[in-house]
């Protein structure tokens, strides 16, 4: 990912609405919600001004992927990492992240997003690495996000998430870590592990070392 490249602004007079196009994945939490906040094909398409500042403030913290973020110009509270660091294993799709998140080669002053909320790629071919940048549509990616282990039982349940996308290997993460199957069961909980980002482990969504296997290149 470019370390030039700056997220988008959109100005209103109590809050500014950042967007960072590398990170979108278009879920579409921003343009499904009520209000007129975001509107698809208006331009801009985000208007801060039309929308309560607290209600702004709600829907970008929506977007799963930290690609939308905001700038309370009024003093009011900024985001803040939630109680609980979670992963939710995407149906066919990405890890998504939530927490107090501190990621490897992130400069959080940059993609301030990304201090919460990430979609993290398990499919191996995403050009936009750690980052999920939905080729795992073009790939045609199989696994419906279940979870088949426990873990090490349950660990606290906030402060610090270090993951560090390991060369060549896998997503490793160390803190207190609640991850949840695609159909929203809590499935294991514990403080280190590895999770699989080359697409091919027979343990999704933990690694098991196929990385090796098959060759896979996180550059």
């Amino acid at each position: 990912m470019s370390s030039k490249a700056k997220p988008l602004m959109f100005s209103g007079k109590t809050i500014d609405v950042l967007w960072d196009s590398r990170l979108c994945i278009h879920v579409s939490e921003c343009g499904q919600a009520a209000g007129d906040l975001f509107v698809g094909g208006r331009k801009p398409w985000c208007q801060p001004d039309l929308s309560d500042t607290d209600e702004a403030k709600q829907i970008v913290e929506r977007c799963p992927s930290g690609a939308l973020a905001y700038r309370d110009k009024a003093g009011g509270p900024a985001e803040a990492a939630p109680a609980e660091n979670t992963v939710f294993v995407a149906c066919n799709g990405p890890l998504f992240v939530h927490g107090d998140l501190h990621i490897d080669g992130v400069d959080p002053t940059a993609q301030p997003g990304l201090q919460f909320r990430a979609a993290l790629c398990r499919c191996g071919a995403s050009k936009n690495k750690p980052f999920c940048d939905n080729s795992h549509e073009e790939i045609d990616f199989k696994d419906y996000g279940a979870v088949g282990e426990r873990g090490e039982g349950a660990a606290g349940s906030g402060g610090a998430l270090q993951i560090t996308p390991l060369k060549d290997g896998s997503l490793l993460c160390k803190g207190n870590l609640s991850v949840h199957a695609a159909t929203g069961r809590l499935a294991w909980q514990g403080t280190t592990v590895a999770l699989c980002r080359c697409g091919a482990s027979k343990n999704k969504p933990f690694c098991d070392g196929s990385h090796k296997n098959i060759g896979f290149k996180s550059d």
